[in-house]
């Protein structure tokens, strides 16, 4: 009954992961809501929301109060990092195919291992950096075999990736005593409501209009507003699904899946949306792929 059920979490989270890079694919590019800050808006607010429901009501994971302003503090510099994250993620999403985002996404372990000698001087083994040559050399043939190739779409994707590694680094160092420490769910009902202080503003600005717009399309279209609401609740269940499966599994499980995911994600999504694809992109993303297997057993093997 356990497997089952550690089944079932499992298929949750490939189906919200891929499914929210899907709908967001679909509704900046192919639907043509061109609007990605305002988008990433829409899923800070539902995770907001729903992120109080699951702790608060449903008791998803137990509260945890932060316990003073410099905690708060950090916690909102990691707050405006995920945000910068995200929003660059999506903005990647409106010029390159969804093929092309995985295969750069895939590069995290090369930021993730850069920013913690950088910021922390912690050297891993001469065995670990050697598996992040194949990983960045992948993405480099991958970049020159892209016919789909958009060099602004390209910066946004890397900088997304380098900002999702610099969190994972930061929190480390920011959360690190016992009693600052934020288990995920935690972490992203107070990170989620600081995200939406910084975009809301940041849309308006940036995304003239769309609140109207927004309201415009949901008036001619019902099948809009609820692929934005749908989509923004999926945006929260990926969160959920994350820390379900680590809690019934382990973080090395999650990453081998995370492997995996990337894989799924680009087949189903060529099948979709049809973007066309060079035997050089695919084998550049397999080589990186293979990079970030090797690197994982890598860090495994010198803990």
């Amino acid at each position: 009954m356990r497997s089952l059920f550690t089944i079932g979490l499992i298929a949750s989270w490939y189906a919200s992961n891929i499914g929210v890079l899907l709908l967001n694919k679909f509704l900046l590019s192919n639907y043509g809501f061109k609007y990605p800050i305002f988008l990433t808006l829409c899923h800070m607010m539902a995770c907001s929301l729903l992120s109080y429901i699951a702790i608060e009501w449903l008791k998803i994971a137990p509260m945890q109060r932060v316990k003073s302003r410099l905690q708060m503090m950090k916690i909102s510099a990691l707050g405006f990092i995920f945000c910068l994250s995200v929003v660059g993620g999506n903005i990647s999403l409106r010029y390159l195919p969804v093929s092309f985002n995985q295969a750069v996404g895939a590069t995290t372990p090369f930021f993730t291992a850069v920013f913690a000698v950088v910021m922390t001087s912690k050297r891993e083994g001469w065995i670990t950096y050697v598996t992040l040559v194949p990983v960045v050399a992948g993405v480099i043939i991958a970049s020159g075999g892209e016919p789909l190739f958009h060099l602004f779409g390209f910066m946004m994707c890397i900088g997304a990736t380098a900002a999702r590694a610099l969190k994972s680094v930061l929190q480390g160092l920011l959360l690190s005593s016992e009693g600052e420490k934020l288990n995920a769910m935690n972490l992203l009902m107070y990170m989620a409501p600081i995200a939406v202080l910084a975009l809301f503003p940041a849309a308006l600005y940036m995304e003239k209009g769309v609140v109207g717009i927004t309201i415009a399309l949901a008036r001619d279209d019902w099948k809009f507003l609820i692929y934005l609401l749908f989509n923004s609740a999926l945006a929260y269940f990926v969160n959920l699904a994350n820390f379900l499966v680590t809690k019934h599994t382990s973080p090395l499980t999650l990453q081998v899946l995370g492997n995996a995911k990337g894989a799924v994600a680009v087949v189903i999504s060529i099948l979709i949306f049809k973007n066309p694809v060079s035997i050089t992109g695919m084998l550049g993303y397999l080589l990186t792929v293979a990079g970030v297997i090797l690197y994982t057993e890598a860090k495994k093997r010198s803990m």
